[in-house]
Parts: C-alpha cells; sequence; structure tokens
C-alpha cells in the first residue's frame, strides 16, 4: 500500500488549516509494457487499465472509489453543500420555442427533473402538454434525448436517444400526436436527421465487433430511412471504403431539392457536396475545395443560391452564395469577413440573423438576404446569444441570451421586418445582478501574446491575495468559451469565490488563426496562456497559489493535466475532468482518431516528440509535490475513454511526494459530463467540498 498523506494532529496544524484526511491509495500493479516509435521506447506501466473488460480493471475501479468516497465522506460539510446545492438547482427553467405548423415545442425542466421535458401545444398560447418525457423511458434518470427533428411537411418527429452518457444513440418516431412508431434505428453516432418526403438520411456504423465503448469507430456510412421499414431495408446512399477515419454529415434543402452532403476527417475543416433530389439518379457534385483546410456550412438555399458560412480565406468567417445549378461554381460574398469572428447565420423570414464575437461575447445583427441593410440587435448585457429558432418565410424569431450573472432570457419578435425583439420569458432565480461584477481584462502570455479572459465576483472583494479562485479554460477544436450561466459557478461565488474564465488559443474566440495557434506543434500556446492567466491573477493580488484552483473538461481536462505537471508549484487545486491524458494513443479508441486535427498524432514522427514532451501520463515525475488532486471520469465516457483518467491517476498516485490528495471519480451510467442533474448534482457536490477543503475555505 502506498501512503500519500498522513494524519495531522490538530495541534500541529498550522493555524487556519484544515487538518489534513489520511488517504491510503490501493496497489496499482505496474506490469512491464513498452511501445517503440521511431526507435524511442515509451514506457507504459499502466496499459492494463485500458481494459474495459477485464476484472483486474474493475476490481481498481472499485477500490479506488472507495477511497476517494472515504475521503469525502471525512469534509465535516460535503452534505450541507449537497443540501444547498440541491435547494438552489430547484428552479424552472426553459428552452426556447419551436414553430412547426401550427404547433410551437418547447423543452421544459420544473426544477430537478433529471431530464427536460418536450412540451407542445396548439399556438403560442395554446394549453401545453407532454410530447415526450424521457424521465419515464429508465429508472435511474440517465436516458437522454439528444437531436429532435420535426418533418418538413409537420407529419412526424424523429429524436435520438443515449442510455447512461454513452454516444450511441438510437432513432425513434412519433407522429406529430405523439403517436409512437415502430421504427428504431441503433448504432448511430455524431448523426444529422435530414427529412425527404416521408423519411429522412442519417449516418450510422456498423454494429461493433468488440467493445462498444473502447472500440475504434470506422466506416461512417450515409442511410436513407422511409418509415414504416426496417432498418435492414434502407438505402446506402453513400460510404468511403479507402478512407474509414471519416465523418460524414448531411441536410437537405427546405423544399427537398438538394441534399447536402459534408465530409470531415476530424474537427476541422470539410468538403461539401451537393445532391439533387429532383433529379433522377443525379450525383454527388463536389462544390468545394477537395482538401481539408477550411470549413463549409450550408445555412439555406433560395431557389439555385446555396448560402454557405466559411472560413475560405477569411479567419473570421463569412457568408458567401454560389448558384450549384451552373457546371462552373462561382462564390460571390453576401456577408464579408469583418473584425468581429461571425459564428453563425441563420435565415428567417426573407432576412439572414448573424451571430458574431466580439472579443469573445455576442453581438447579434440582421440582414436584408443580399447582406445589405445592416442592423444591430442590442443585447442586455456583455453575455451570450444562444440558440436562434424560425424559419424562411415566416417572420416570428426567437432567441437566448444568458451571462455570468442572467440564468436565461428568451425574446421574441412577432415580424422580424418590423418589430424589435420584446422578453418572452426570463428564468426566475434569487440573483441579484448588481451584487456582481463581470469584467474582461486582458493580459500577456508567455510569447507577448495578449489573451483576454473574464473575472465574476461579488462587489467590493478585496485584493489581498486570499480570495478563493477558480480559473478555467478549453482552448481547442476552435470552440469559444463566452459568458454563460452555471447554478453551480453561482454557488461559488456565493460563497465568495471568484471565477474566471481565459479565453486561451486553440479557441475560436478569435477566428482560424487564434484556433491553429493553440494546435498541431503550437500546443503548447495554450498551456502557456493558462499558466499566464494564473500568474496574472497572482499578481493583481486576486489570489495566490494557496488559493487557486484550475479546472477543464474534455480538451479541458489535458489542459488542467499539463499545466499542472508543467507547473505545480501555481495551483493548490487541479480537477482534470474527463481529460485526454495520454497523447500518443488517443487516436486508438473509438474516435479519438478525429482529434489528430488539433494534436496531430504519435505516427508522425516530429508530432510524436512534441506530443510526447507535454503529454499529462507522460510527464508524470517522482518527487514533485503536485497539487490536491480530484480526477473525474464516467464509465460511459466513450468519447474520450476513462482510461486516460485512470492511467493518470495510477501514475500520479504513485508520484506523489506530499500530503495533497490524489484522487479519481469514477462515476457509473454516465458519460462525457453529467447524465442526469442527479448525477450532476452529487458530483459539483463531491467538487466543491474538495475544492473548499484544500483551499481552507470556511464553510
Amino acid at each position: 500500500m502506498a501512503i500519500c498523506a498522513t494524519v495531522c494532529m490538530l495541534a500541529g496544524c498550522k493555524q487556519g488549516k484544515n487538518p489534513i484526511i489520511p488517504v491510503t491509495y490501493p496497489t496499482t500493479a505496474k506490469i512491464e509494457h513498452v511501445d517503440t516509435y521511431f526507435g524511442i521506447g515509451v514506457q507504459d506501466p499502466y496499459h492494463w487499465l485500458e481494459n474495459d473488460r477485464s476484472d483486474s480493471t474493475a476490481a481498481w475501479v472499485k477500490s479506488e472509489n472507495e477511497v476517494t468516497n472515504s475521503y469525502l465522506e471525512k469534509i465535516p460539510f460535503r452534505e450541507k453543500i449537497r443540501t444547498e446545492l440541491t435547494t438552489i438547482w430547484n428552479y424552472q427553467r426553459q428552452g426556447v420555442p419551436s414553430k412547426h405548423g401550427n404547433r410551437y415545442f418547447v423543452w421544459k425542466n420544473d426544477g430537478l427533473q433529471n431530464q427536460s421535458v418536450l412540451y407542445v401545444s396548439e399556438g403560442l398560447n395554446g394549453e401545453q402538454k407532454v410530447f415526450l418525457n424521457p424521465n419515464d423511458l429508465s429508472e435511474d434518470g440517465t436516458t437522454k434525448v439528444g437531436t429532435v427533428s420535426v418533418s418538413y411537411n409537420n407529419k412526424y418527429v424523429a429524436y435520438t436517444l443515449s442510455s447512461g452518457g454513452s454516444d450511441w444513440n438510437e432513432i425513434h418516431l412519433k407522429d406529430i400526436d405523439g403517436k409512437d412508431l415502430p421504427d428504431v434505428l441503433k448504432w448511430v453516432k455524431f448523426t444529422d436527421i435530414s427529412w425527404y418526403k416521408d423519411g429522412f438520411f442519417y449516418s450510422r456504423y456498423d454494429a461493433p465487433k468488440g467493445s462498444a465503448l473502447y472500440e475504434k469507430n470506422e466506416y461512417q456510412k450515409v442511410y436513407y430511412h422511409k418509415l414504416g421499414d426496417s432498418q435492414e431495408e434502407d438505402v446506402l446512399v453513400y460510404q468511403d471504403l479507402k478512407n474509414p477515419l471519416l465523418y460524414h454529415h448531411t441536410g437537405t434543402s427546405e423544399d427537398e431539392r438538394f441534399l447536402y452532403l459534408t465530409v470531415s476527417q476530424g474537427t476541422d475543416g470539410n468538403r461539401l457536396y451537393v445532391k439533387r433530389l429532383d433529379v433522377a439518379n443525379a450525383p454527388f457534385v463536389l462544390i468545394t475545395d477537395a482538401d481539408f483546410k477550411n470549413e463549409y456550412t450550408v445555412v439555406e438555399n433560395f431557389d439555385n443560391e446555396v448560402y454557405v458560412w466559411t472560413n475560405k480565406d477569411a479567419s473570421h468567417y463569412r457568408l458567401m452564395k454560389a448558384d450549384v445549378s451552373n457546371r462552373k461554381i462561382v462564390w460571390k460574398d453576401v456577408i464579408p469577413e469583418s473584425e468581429d469572428v461571425l459564428t453563425s447565420v441563420a435565415v428567417i423570414g426573407d432576412k439572414l440573423v448573424a451571430k458574431y464575437l466580439q472579443n469573445a461575447y455576442s453581438k447579434l445583427y440582421i440582414y436584408d438576404k443580399n447582406g445589405s441593410n445592416k442592423q444591430e440587435i442590442e443585447l442586455p448585457e456583455i453575455g451570450s446569444v444562444g440558440s436562434l429558432s424560425g424559419k424562411k418565410g415566416e417572420s416570428e424569431f426567437f432567441y437566448s441570451f444568458t451571462s455570468y450573472t442572467n440564468p436565461g432570457a428568451i425574446y421574441r419578435t412577432a415580424n422580424i421586418a418590423e418589430d424589435k425583439p420584446e422578453l418572452y420569458n426570463q428564468t426566475k432565480l434569487a440573483i441579484t445582478p448588481s451584487k456582481y461584477v463581470t469584467q474582461q481584462v486582458w493580459y500577456t502570455s508567455k510569447d507577448g501574446t495578449k489573451v483576454p479572459m473574464f473575472i465574476v465576483h461579488k462587489e467590493g472583494i478585496k485584493l489581498d491575495g486570499n480570495n478563493p479562485t477558480l480559473l478555467y479554460g478549453y482552448g481547442g477544436f476552435n470552440i469559444s468559451l463566452s459568458p454563460s450561466f452555471s447554478i453551480s459557478n453561482f454557488f461559488f461565488l456565493e460563497q465568495g469565490g471568484i471565477y474566471v474564465v481565459a479565453n486561451l488559443r486553440g479557441g475560436g474566440e478569435f477566428g482560424s488563426d487564434w484556433h491553429k495557434a493553440g494546435t498541431h506543434l503550437q500546443k503548447q500556446n495554450v498551456f502557456d496562456d493558462f499558466v499566464a492567466a494564473a500568474e496574472y491573477l497572482i499578481e493583481k493580488k486576486y489570489t495566490s497559489p494557496d488559493k487557486l484552483a484550475i479546472r477543464g473538461g474534455s480538451n479541458g481536462g489535458l489542459l488542467v493535466g499539463a499545466c499542472m505537471t508543467q507547473r505545480p508549484d501555481l495551483f493548490k487545486v487541479a480537477l482534470p475532468a474527463v481529460g485526454v491524458m495520454d497523447m500518443l494513443r488517443f487516436h486508438k479508441f473509438t474516435v479519438g482518431w478525429g482529434w489528430v486535427d488539433d494534436y496531430g498524432s504519435s505516427d508522425n514522427e516530429e508530432e510524436f516528440h512534441y506530443l510526447y514532451g507535454y503529454s499529462p501520463y507522460h510527464n508524470i515525475k517522482q518527487g514533485i509535490c503536485y497539487p490536491a488532486t480530484l480526477i473525474t471520469t464516467a464509465d460511459h465516457d466513450d468519447r474520450v475513454v476513462p482510461a486516460h483518467s485512470f492511467k493518470f491517476a495510477a501514475a500520479l498516485q504513485a508520484a506523489q511526494s506530499c500530503d495533497n490528495p490524489c484522487l479519481i471519480r469514477i462515476d457509473v451510467m454516465s458519460g462525457h459530463g453529467a447524465s442526469s442533474t442527479g448525477k450532476a448534482i452529487a458530483e459539483y457536490t463531491d467538487t466543491w467540498a474538495f475544492v473548499f477543503y484544500n483551499l481552507n475555505v470556511k464553510y
């Protein structure tokens, strides 16, 4: 047995410090395993933990959870946190209404429901009736609804269901009155539902031959399903047998004249094909570059002109159009590139509604369909516009808005051509926004790059270096972190905490160039940006190393793992969630191959050396005092398989040289994020208990 921490007798503890909770870790076997890369042997003694089906892995998981639970149970205020989180989580909230014919669909949650419920009404103000309640589909509340798609003729509703947090989905059907149809489509993952007549196009994989949660996913194919047919009768529409590692996404035009197919080899860049559905046996026609260097997303069509959102020769993105009935495709600007980043465009009525990011927060504009007559929709504060809801040819328009202190508002415009938006629904929560300050500051990273971050806290805090602070980051895959509300983070703010979000390179806050500056052989920029954010907070006396916690999930878990191994002196608490920790083997599981676009691959010699240099699992060193660490993962995470976290935890526990605990919390029937409200409350209870105790927060 390895001992990480010893009991601190109260008389011997530093004044104001919580007593050390003793931790005895399970013995984790080190088994000789060496992978050779370009003549270099890389030790992987915990390779055996990659086998999710073995009895030894199951026993290890059980033992680790017992140790973690034992530690958390000794935190005297853990149950008080659980009670208070449950209380404040219990508030009503709803999504943006979506109109189909004369019916309106809307998601609602009465507070503590594990899953939100889909309601339908006749007319906007009609009686709302339950259309789909996922809470009735499983006893543990972990069956989730993903995509919901209504057919163009407003007769049918298709929706995806997942279980236990897995990315695997099934497609189910109802008629518009809510009657279940017998159709069930399996082995669906990362799919669209693209209606055409009495059926739809979708993407799926063949049934796995091995572990459904670990096996590499290859050869995604596009099928057409006609309602009433069995899945075996579905028509194969597109496949690429020469290139197994591709994603295939579909879309159809509302007039059902075009089928759009995007093909991508990862998360960055794609090809775009168009197929005429009104012409018999029409082929797929490539209308963009054949490489995968740029992004192309179809927005809508007007007759034969297809409008496409793209970063082709436009780091900040633009909207273009082309007549796809011509043999030669000629692209023309509709909305040219600007200083702000164009993040999406929707066609509503005969207008274009464009969302932008300006310094990582939202701006919203309306244009005529030719890109002229730009008009700004004033937003209430620095925050984020979420869902847009409306259709071509219909004048009604909804959008959602949130910020760090606004739990959610929905605005409605009755006629987009004439009326201004009016508040339709405001989530009611006992929050006084004036009690809090949200500011955006800019700091200098290691190479001189200016990086912004949002700092949120109660009004009137003292900058004495003694404030408990949580620094959050992501920095990857062109994903932007703009202001949004979290009831869990609000709980932290209420305890006097400072919540900070750094807009690191690798994200999409400032366009494609900002994203690419944090990828491949420039990934270290992301970690340097995060470290510089921490140093700024310490220098300006918002906090100190003894009061600073860092958190990130998925690619953000990699961020935390890399920064805590590179600068363990800078942070007191580290919270890597569902992180990519083994940078040499990530592409060998499920859809990990799709991340090569961002990370590079150990199959490339130059990239291998770079990845090996920062891979969190491979850079844990003996004799180092690492921060108090709570690693979180789940048994049904088939996106970033839990073996990443298993191996990282085992190595960290074996190397830790001080009393800071190194724990792993492995949830069951959950995936790449909590699979229900109950599981979210349980995870945040443990997270905040761990943070408060190790930051010595009085609670």
